[in-house]
């Protein structure tokens, strides 16, 4: 019975192997050599059959965690192909078998190659992505003036060839941005260095004002800053030099002929006009026509400024002797003719002109030549009358003489010759008969000219 137990344990274990069946011989023919008992040897067939069974249940669950990964890596590796082509926005990939056929294993192994090469594609892409979209931000924040970069982050869900022409279509319309507001800031800086040259400025000092990234030779690791708050920095400079540039220019100029016109009034000399005779417009310009390079320096002009002021003052000297000279002759004119000074109140007011500086050279000169001129034709048309009154004061002196002389002569000579008595009393009454017809003609004289003049004729303030 045992033996029976025995052959039908051996033949539920049905070893697949001949050298399972070899040892359970070989094991019953030393169980029979010992003498081994019946009860021990099913114990020990049954523990051989129980420990059969748990490696093989290990193998089988070993066999079965092996599918169920295969069919989760399938199943991964499916789904992450086909997430990489929707990211990379394409609907297919040549590489990719149509359909899956043979063992877990080889489906794996036949959509593994396919899977690497897109892994390796998107890895290309992101580059790609990360490379434009970092310079996007780059010149992003040197257009917006920001100092620090922001981290770029790519969204790996969309990585299509629209999406990145996207991105390179907003690169270059950044870069061709970027390169107009360069040029832009470089303009500024060539007008601000003319500009700044023509006043005798330091250019280095007038643009680090603006902003330091603006000096020539800055660090090239350094942004180029190129906001928009830069250019209408730069935009005001240019504006504030200019206005600048054209009042120096206003000024000199200004200056330059109120010193070529003392020049000329004070007869100043070739050597003394040197120091100055850059001033003149053509001299500042060069060849082709600009301002020349500290043709508009702060100190020429004060230097110029000041020559002026001195030579407003000598001028007011100069001025001061030619008024009381002119006014001397009017004088003498009119002590010659007997007549009032004329324009008494207007010769003031050209005094206190000239005592404070606000009087042209040419205006008085012009006004007191006038004066003079109308004072002279005053003088003329009374010639006639002055003539008559001097033949009529002559006439009633010597008439007047005669008579002083007749009584001396009567007084101290009764006895002389009677007939010079008589000759001098003819005389005076000659001389007594023609002062009435003066009298009458004079007075018809004054007053035609009185007349003709509308005013009162005066003979030293008399009328």
């Amino acid at each position: 019975m045992g033996s029976l137990r025995t052959a039908g344990t051996a033949q539920r274990l049905a070893l697949p192997e001949s050298s399972s069946t070899y040892l359970l011989q070989e094991l019953k023919m030393i169980w029979d050599e010992v003498g081994q008992e019946e009860n021990e040897r099913e114990r020990i067939l049954e523990e051989l059959e129980q420990e059969c069974q748990e490696v093989y249940r290990r193998k089988v669950n070993s066999a079965n965690m092996l599918r169920i990964q295969l069919h989760q890596s399938l199943a991964e590796s499916e789904a992450e192909f086909t997430n990489l082509l929707l990211s990379l926005g394409e609907r297919s990939f040549p590489g990719r078998p149509e359909k899956m056929n043979g063992t877990l294993k080889e489906q794996l192994n036949s959509i593994t190659p396919a899977l690497q090469e897109m892994q390796m594609k998107k890895e290309a892409r992101l580059k790609q992505f990360t490379e434009v979209q970092t310079e996007v931000q780059i010149i992003a924040s040197e257009i917006a003036g920001r100092s620090e970069n922001e981290v770029v982050t790519v969204n790996e869900d969309d990585l299509s060839l629209k999406k990145l022409e996207e991105h390179q279509s907003e690169l270059q319309r950044l870069k061709r941005e970027k390169g107009d507001r360069l040029c832009k800031v470089e303009e500024y800086k060539v007008l601000i260095c003319n500009f700044a040259k023509i006043m005798g400025m330091d250019p280095s000092n007038v643009l680090a004002s603006v902003h330091p990234s603006l000096l020539i030779g800055a660090n090239e690791q350094q942004k180029k800053n190129i906001s928009d708050d830069i250019l209408n920095k730069l935009n005001t400079m240019v504006q504030q030099l200019k206005e600048e540039k054209n009042h120096r220019l206003e000024k000199l100029h200004s200056l330059g002929k109120a010193l070529t016109n003392l020049w000329n009034i004070l007869d100043t000399t070739m050597e003394e006009r040197q120091p100055y005779g850059q001033i003149n417009i053509f001299s500042l310009t060069s060849a082709n026509g600009m301002l020349g390079p500290g043709s508009l320096r702060l100190e020429k002009i004060q230097q110029i400024e000041s020559e002026v002021h001195r030579l407003d003052q000598l001028k007011a000297s100069k001025m001061k002797e030619l008024f009381i000279k002119k006014k001397a002759e009017i004088e003498e004119i009119c002590k010659i003719s007997h007549m009032d000074v004329p324009y008494q109140t207007e010769m003031d007011n050209i005094m206190e002109l000239i005592m404070s500086g606000d009087v042209d050279h040419d205006n008085l000169l012009k006004t007191m030549d006038g004066y003079i001129y109308k004072t002279k034709e005053e003088a003329t048309s009374r010639k006639e009358i002055m003539d008559k009154v001097e033949k009529w004061i002559t006439s009633c002196d010597e008439e007047r003489w005669l008579e002083e002389y007749s009584r001396d002569e009567r007084r101290y000579s009764v006895s002389r010759g009677a007939h010079r008595h008589l000759k001098r009393a003819e005389r005076a009454r000659i001389i007594a008969n023609k002062i009435p017809g003066l009298v009458e003609l004079l007075i018809e004289k004054t007053e035609i000219w009185e007349h003709g003049r509308k005013k009162i004729f005066y003979y030293d303030e008399l009328a």
